[in-house]
């Protein structure tokens, strides 16, 4: 069965409590060649902000997911194509690996099934966010790492894997080693993108990498960059006749 994700080598990850780059507006960012539009963040966001980018980027022809990090910012509006919940593996406290979960399908009755995935993520940046919020064991090694991968997969079965350096690029040795730890899940990969080349390095090993702060520091034609460098280090179609 194909999923949603099996094609897309680019993420842009859109932080509704950050601006734009001055005079860039949602049209330059939803076609500057990303492959889907990831709607999400860690503090600061309301279901208003939220409602903002979401409604920014419905109309333009790119598929738009939320990742819901809490209750107050899962949205279901025309426009939508689905939902991405995290589920951080390595958190220290467990409410960030089913409890958040169990909240919102407690009170929300309006959650499509069909179009809801979840992404197993592992933590890796001790100074994000994302670890101060959820208690993040970040030291790992990268067979620890592979290992959460694994479990991850085979145990929690996660369709998509997420190594999550947030803010900082991340060491291609352990990357590697998530990859090469799980058979038919989706490695992901985010933190730290800046431009082609760091793009393509991650990209060599995670199936996407996922760029966030670079468009609200620098702008879309910066994600571009890392668009092609993504894409640049896939291998090439076979040659047809």
């Amino acid at each position: 069965m194909t999923r949603p994700w099996d094609d897309w080598d680019h993420i842009l990850k859109i932080d509704p409590d950050k601006e734009l780059v001055d005079g860039e507006t949602f049209e330059d960012v939803a076609t500057c060649g990303t492959d889907a539009i990831e709607v999400g963040g860690t503090t600061g966001v309301t279901e208003a902000k939220m409602e903002w980018v979401l409604e920014g980027c419905a109309e333009y022809d790119v598929p738009l997911y939320v990742e819901p990090s809490n209750l107050t910012n899962v949205v279901h509006r025309p426009g939508v194509d689905g939902y991405l919940v995290p589920m951080v593996v390595n958190a220290g406290d467990i409410a960030w690996l089913t409890g958040m979960q169990k909240e919102w399908v407690r009170l929300d009755d309006d959650i499509d099934w069909a179009t809801t995935f979840t992404e197993g993520y592992i933590v890796l940046n001790p100074e994000s966010a994302a670890a101060v919020y959820t208690d993040a064991d970040c030291d790992l090694d990268p067979e620890d790492v592979a290992a959460y991968a694994e479990v991850a997969e085979r145990m929690l079965g996660q369709d998509i894997v997420y190594a999550e350096y947030s803010g900082t690029l991340g060491d291609p040795e352990t990357v590697a080693a998530a990859a090469d730890a799980i058979a038919d899940a989706a490695l992901f990969y985010g933190g730290g993108i800046h431009g082609y080349d760091s793009a393509r390095r991650m990209a060599r090993y995670a199936d996407t990498v996922v760029v966030g702060d670079l468009v609200h520091d620098e702008g879309v034609d910066a994600v571009a960059e890392t668009v092609e460098g993504a894409r640049d280090a896939k291998p090439a179609p076979p040659a047809t006749e």
